[in-house]
């Protein structure tokens, strides 16, 4: 959540961070409207007990009629308390509840607008000319079926639309594409983890996903538990009530794990193949830093996303999100898009989010940081950062990479740096007729 101090001595600034955002700034009047009657009755709370505890005192050291009336005060006055406790609970609760309505707000950076208001920072690699090498290039549904590598008819036959079987070599590509992934990440220094995909709703409300990206969620009725859609919530969880040694900051984490989506107010769009689906795996990248170290940290995270890309020689292109197409916890965002010929257009790879403090006050996560020199104590307990980043979602990846590195003939060129992940195979071949 929002930092409350913030909201209460420049409430303005996050007057125009929703509008940034396009948003109505309406949950800011109605979170100091709940401040202020939180605070009302938190102080008609204590002046009760207060008095309840005096009351309390006195009794011993009275006698007779006076002792009779200060037992008949002390009734009323207990049930005065307990109806002023319920109060402040009910009035902490609005609080709370406005408080976690409220986005992060976008840092300065970010420009302002929507979905299609992001701008392009860089461009990578070269698209390909298909008409020039004398052929049209088959999207990746019609590739996996000749390379026997992904199944769509039978993933819907078993589990729906949007479901598919990758098979073959499309397994075999899955694998090597994470083994790949972890590979670059440990080099880089983070710990690989495997995480539930089962998590409690603190952890989904936690990293907001309960807010605006409620409706994409599965839950499982009866166990009062979540399927997560990234593991981005299971790892920012991880740390949850917990105090870290600045010292040991960052804490860099990757995990494989599966990821569903409803892929809710989807209908209609990416129905063909393996680019939206309602489950897919996926290696992402997370780190716990300092409040300080946040733009530099999502930077790097940002450069790792552009070297993976850069290995499976894909052309793509960074934008820098608009505020109105953020989660609700991040600051900023920077997206990586391969260009995906078949579609004549860019489409989301990898994301790397700056969270900022936003998780971790959410999750009650914070650093101790050393005492000034000379000063007495354990050091400041403070807020610290957190950042994602995705390294490969594997049926996008998968999609990218036959549609990009595809030849005449149905077969498909392995990029040099997966080669040694993929039994050394420098093409793949077809394993079905081209027309069948």
């Amino acid at each position: 959540m929002i930092d409350p101090r913030l909201l209460r001595d420049d409430p303005d600034r996050i007057r125009a961070a929703q509008d940034k955002r396009g948003l109505s700034s309406d949950v800011v009047d109605r979170a100091l409207a709940a401040d202020t009657s939180r605070r009302t009755a938190i102080a008609e709370f204590e002046r009760q007990r207060a008095e309840q505890k005096q009351l309390g005192k006195l009794i011993p050291k009275a006698q007779g009629d006076e002792k009779a009336d200060l037992l008949a005060r002390t009734k009323t006055l207990a049930a005065g308390v307990k109806s002023a406790e319920a109060d402040q609970a009910a009035a902490e609760q609005e609080w709370r509840e406005a408080l976690l309505a409220i986005p992060n707000p976008a840092a300065d950076e970010a420009p302002a607008g929507g979905e299609d208001d992001y701008v392009v920072l860089s461009e990578h690699g070269t698209k390909r000319d298909f008409e020039a090498e004398g052929f049209t290039p088959r999207d990746h549904v019609d590739l996996g079926r000749i390379l026997g590598a992904i199944d769509i008819e039978r993933g819907a036959k078993v589990s729906g639309s949007r479901f598919y079987y990758l098979t073959g070599v499309g397994a075999d590509l899955e694998l090597a594409l994470v083994n790949m992934a972890m590979d670059q990440a440990r080099a880089a220094g983070f710990t690989p983890m495997i995480p539930p995909a089962l998590v409690r709703p603190r952890a989904m409300e936690g990293t907001g996903f309960l807010g605006q990206a409620a409706d994409d969620v599965y839950r499982i009725e009866g166990q009062d538990t979540y399927l997560v859609g990234t593991s981005e919530v299971p790892l920012a969880a991880y740390h949850s009530d917990e105090i870290l040694d600045a010292a040991t900051l960052p804490r860099r984490y990757v995990a494989f794990s599966p990821c569903f989506r409803k892929e809710a107010g989807s209908h209609g769009k990416d129905t063909r193949g393996i680019f939206r689906v309602h489950w897919f795996d996926k290696v992402e990248m997370f780190t716990y830093t300092t409040l300080e170290d946040a733009a530099a940290e999502h930077e790097r995270l940002l450069g790792w996303e552009q070297e993976w890309l850069d290995k499976l020689e894909l052309a793509y292109r960074v934008i820098d999100v608009a505020a109105g197409d953020l989660g609700l916890s991040a600051q900023r965002k920077f997206d990586c898009e391969a260009w995906i010929p078949t579609q004549g257009r860019y489409r989301e790879l990898t994301s790397t989010s700056n969270c900022t403090d936003f998780q971790t006050r959410r999750l009650d996560i914070r650093g101790r940081f050393p005492a000034a020199e000379g000063a007495d104590g354990q050091g400041e307990v403070a807020p610290i950062a957190t950042l994602n980043g995705t390294l490969t979602a594997i049926p996008r990846t998968i999609v990218a990479l036959l549609e990009t590195h595809q030849q005449a003939d149905g077969s498909v060129r392995v990029p040099a740096a997966l080669q040694p992940y993929l039994q050394g195979r420098t093409v793949i071949e077809p394993v079905a007729p081209i027309g069948g």
